[in-house]
């Protein structure tokens, strides 16, 4: 593409925030391929900087080093809050809808938000709190919570949250990591029927910290805690006395924004490292495009801030935008298995974006709890967080969605930083189990188990990106040769994502699994996923996992874990059943070697699956399963060890 026909694409407005049409999808693709820099450069362009960048991007994929926006200067708050006072100011920000529907919901317009981030800058100055000090945020989905990250960006401190329900030697892990110099939390949190008492947590924690100076404790369940002489601070008083005039600091383009832990395959969390500018640039772009978003539209992200999908479009990709973001505080299934659907009727939610897991557990319960609700306020509709099965995305179409909101189903990871790959709403075909078509300025690749780029149109491999975006993560928080060795050696050249694919005729992109979910049976590779979506159609079974073995004779074998929605009086009639099934859908080969039936199976928070700990489990390996107690259901990997088939 030469710089004319660019110049035309920017005239013709093609530019602009967001994609209206096919035909502007793929002008805006075809530039941002071929003039990466010119195509960033002009989406860069609607934010506010104090000094312009020198250079658009500069890489070393060899050495994993990556620029974006080099020498350019903003603040991320300024361009989440403050450039919206002159004409939205009354304009809704944010909505906390807190665990109990009885309790009255907040809605906190960009003015009020703008004070109380000032304030709490403030606190955070006075506490001792500098321009690239650590700070740990350790609390349930409260607005203290989005307040506290975005004061640590003002003031240029990295925060680092910490999902409000890890253990205490996981939150001693990650503050030690990062040597974080305090810890914003709550007395408690609220979680459905339970409240869970976060500040001793803390406590425990920090007796292995010796980083930490201060804590900030915001009160939410009003426990009765212990307070440290000097460390230990309620943070409602010192918010009286703030003031709400705060200048925000002017930020590198390259500095951290935050880091961010995710679980490593061999059990060591990985303090993923976010910059400022080109998250801020690609998280608003994507968020813009994926859900359409309208000025005075509602959008609701059910996840927790605590990861990635929190920090890119609960927080930060929406107030770039401008948008009404909502906060829910609660579970899907408290006081009833209609609280999602409550919710999104009562505040006319548009935009509803919630994971796969979430979706299979709500489909088991009456549809009672969906006939009830209108939900005629719904316009998109999306998943996060592990490819969908067709069933669950059908029940998802069907009666969610009344078959009227396209359903984006959306793949990227932490290390990503924002969305890569993703339907457009109204523009991209709608395939049930495929992401569809990447985004402007991803340029996903297959790559064979050769090391070479699959270049026919049709077919499957390793899922890898051939040229950075402005998002990606920049290393591993003290350790970037893990950063590089994980990411950039496998195939020199390219992201290796660690996912696994498959591309149609059309182009359009299936996620397929973790490369390490692809088993080899007799010779032949397996992957799980279309093996658990067979086994996932039987009406009586709710999810499974596949996960291989060693076999004297075929070198592995498939070993399936399988979670039924309600007792089953003959499992041995299931286990004839299900490979039955196996063997119509996929084929003989498919079929399962062994079968055992579980209560559940172990998930991360974000609701994935560990694989590595059912894989320990069917090879009889007992070792070692890592920290189980930053699982969402750590008591389950007992039941399931000890229920092992032989």
């Amino acid at each position: 593409m030469n710089l004319l026909i660019f110049i035309i694409i920017i005239q013709q407005g093609y530019m602009k925030s967001k994609i209206n049409t096919l035909q502007e999808y793929k002008a805006v693709y075809t530039a941002s391929v071929n003039e990466p820099d010119l195509f960033w450069s002009e989406i860069a362009k609607q934010f506010t900087w104090s000094k312009p960048w020198e250079t658009v991007c500069e890489f070393d994929m060899e050495r994993a080093d990556f620029k974006w926006f080099k020498g350019a200067k903003t603040n991320i708050t300024i361009n989440c809050i403050d450039r919206h006072l002159k004409k939205n100011a009354e304009h809704t920000a944010l909505i906390f809808e807190p665990n109990s529907p009885k309790e009255e919901a907040q809605h906190i317009s960009y003015k009020e938000l703008h004070e109380k981030v000032c304030k709490m800058s403030n606190v955070l100055i006075e506490m001792g709190v500098h321009k690239g000090d650590r700070v740990a945020i350790y609390l349930p989905m409260i607005p203290e919570l989005a307040i506290s990250l975005l004061a640590c960006a003002r003031i240029g401190a990295i925060h680092s949250v910490i999902f409000a329900g890890f253990s205490s030697s996981a939150l001693a892990a990650r503050i030690n990591d990062s040597q974080c110099k305090m810890v914003i939390t709550s007395d408690g949190g609220f979680r459905g029927n339970k409240t869970i008492d976060l500040k001793s947590i803390v406590d425990e924690a920090l007796m292995q910290c010796p980083s930490v100076q201060k804590v900030l404790i915001a009160e939410r369940t009003k426990t009765v805690i212990t307070i440290k002489k000097n460390r230990d601070f309620y943070l409602a008083p010192l918010l009286d006395e703030a003031s709400k005039i705060n200048e925000a600091e002017p930020m590198d383009a390259e500095d951290p924004l935050f880091i961010l832990y995710t679980s490593g395959s061999t059990g060591k969390p990985k303090g993923m490292v976010h910059t400022t500018g080109g998250y801020m640039v690609y998280t608003a772009y994507t968020f813009k495009n994926v859900f359409a978003y309208e000025q005075r539209d509602v959008y609701w992200c059910t996840a927790d801030i605590g990861w990635i999908t929190g920090h890119s479009y609960i927080l930060y990709g929406p107030l770039l935008n401008g948008a009404t973001s909502l906060l829910f505080e609660g579970v899907p299934t408290f006081p009833n298995p209609g609280r999602f659907w409550d919710v999104i009727d009562k505040f006319g939610v548009n935009q509803f974006y919630t994971a796969p897991t979430a979706i299979r557990a709500l489909a088991k319960e009456s549809l009672s709890h969906v006939q009830n609700r209108s939900l005629a306020s719904l316009k998109i509709i999306g998943t996060v967080g592990e490819p969908i099965n067709e069933e669950a995305w059908q029940w998802y179409h069907k009666n969610i969605g009344k078959e009227k909101c396209p359903v984006v189903d959306t793949w990227w990871q932490t290390e990503t930083g924002g969305i890569l790959i993703s339907p457009l709403p109204h523009i991209s075909p709608q395939i049930p189990t495929y992401a569809t078509t990447p985004l402007p300025g991803v340029q996903p690749v297959l790559i064979d188990d050769n090391g070479n780029e699959i270049t026919d149109t049709e077919g499957s491999g390793k899922l890898c990106i051939k040229y950075p975006w402005p998002s990606i993560a920049r290393t591993i928080w003290g350790d970037h040769n893990r950063y590089k060795e994980t990411y950039f050696t496998a195939f020199p050249g390219y992201y290796f994502t660690g996912d696994g694919a498959l591309r149609n005729k059309e182009g359009m992109y299936r996620i397929t699994g973790r490369v390490d979910d692809v088993i080899i049976v007799s010779g032949h590779n397996l992957g799980t996923a279309p093996i658990e979506d067979a086994i996932n159609e039987h009406p009586d079974i709710a999810e499974s996992a596949i996960v291989g073995f060693p076999h004297d004779i075929k070198g592995h074998a498939l070993y399936g874990f399988v979670t039924p929605n309600k007792d089953l009086p003959d499992l041995n009639g299931m286990k004839e059943a299900i490979n039955t099934l196996i063997s119509k859908k996929i084929g003989p080969i498919a079929k399962l070697d062994k079968i055992q039936f579980t209560e559940g199976l172990p998930k991360t928070r974000s609701g994935k699956i560990m694989r590595r700990i059912l894989r320990k489990i069917a090879e009889g390996d007992f070792s070692n399963f890592g920290d189980i107690s930053t699982l969402l259901n750590p008591e389950v990997v007992e039941e399931i060890k000890n229920g092992r088939q032989n």
